[in-house]
């Protein structure tokens, strides 16, 4: 295990608790290589004109290998969308203190970053190739800030779990952006907003998180429900979806003041941040379109939308 591993981890500790890092991180990193897996054949077409942004509310590590509303929305989502050149991954589960990297891996392995879940869910693969060309390409939009390069960097369930209905192929190459944890919303909505630009180069940029993501408070029985079982949750979501339909990043990125639960509906900002990526990669004049609205677990926002 590195360090880079670990700094993350800290910080949830010291933001949420003990128990609630445990719900998040679960055991330590397994990595195991991810070169054999058997994939289908893709039928999509490429994409044409410039690629889309999308947020995707991905939540349990289950949903990777269960059928429900959300995931066949997701495979449907992908069979619209088409295939990009690459996929700009930003996933709420590569945290990083005090700096921002990028995945230069030629071929990721799988991270297995939970505990406690059944055996299939560890045997899950998906063996997309990485994508160190675009990754150093992503970089170099961030300039003048330094960004580091992982070439070691596999894929996390935030990646895996959503892109496994999106793309089952996994024919399209992938590349992850970390979330520099210390910095406030106004910096990763800015981050969003320099990577724009990858989108004209057929880079589909892709935030995977929850808009309502606090772990402590779940009712584990609700199952897939079109409403919150709390005000706070829904209030927080529907907040959150009228300031992307009306174009107010500063809001977002402001989230703490969107409501009056909004600390309750996002203790600790991992799951909300790669929103932030998602709407500052929006163009101007582009519509956010609510491609998926529903609660996984009672107050899980399964929120998905898609700028483009």
């Amino acid at each position: 295990m590195t360090s880079d591993h670990k700094l993350p981890r800290r910080a949830l500790v010291a933001a949420t608790g003990v128990s609630a890092a445990l719900l998040t991180l679960g055991a330590w990193l397994r990595q195991i290589p991810n070169a054999q897996a058997q994939t289908l054949p893709s039928t999509l077409p490429l994409m044409t004109g410039p690629a889309p942004a999308l947020f995707i509310g991905h939540g349990s590590p289950m949903n990777a290998i269960q059928s429900n509303r959300f995931t066949q929305t997701l495979t449907q989502w992908g069979e619209a969308l088409g295939r990009p050149k690459a996929i700009l991954m930003v996933s709420a589960h590569w945290l990083s203190e005090r700096d921002t990297r990028v995945s230069t891996t030629a071929k990721p392995p799988m991270i297995y970053d939970f505990g406690g879940f059944p055996k299939p869910l560890y045997e899950v693969q998906y063996p997309a190739p990485g994508a160190p060309a675009e990754a150093l390409r992503a970089a170099a939009r961030l300039a003048p800030r330094l960004v580091g390069q992982d070439a070691a960097r596999g894929f996390d369930h935030g990646t895996w779990s959503v892109l496994k209905h999106l793309y089952p192929a996994a024919d399209v190459p992938v590349f992850q952006l970390s979330i520099d944890i210390t910095r406030d919303g106004a910096f990763h909505l800015a981050l969003g907003r320099a990577l724009a630009a990858l989108r004209s180069e057929g880079v589909m940029i892709v935030g995977s998180g929850n808009v309502v993501h606090n772990l402590r408070i779940l009712s584990r029985d609700a199952g897939e429900t079109d409403s919150a079982s709390q005000p706070w949750a829904q209030d927080f979501d529907l907040a959150v979806k009228l300031a992307m339909d009306a174009g107010d990043t500063k809001a977002l990125a402001g989230w703490e003041g969107l409501t009056e639960g909004a600390r309750t509906a996002v203790p600790f900002p991992d799951h909300y941040f790669p929103m932030l990526y998602a709407a500052g990669a929006a163009q101007s004049g582009e519509k956010p379109r609510h491609v998926f609205e529903g609660f996984h677990e009672g107050t899980l926002s399964m929120r998905c939308v898609q700028w483009g």
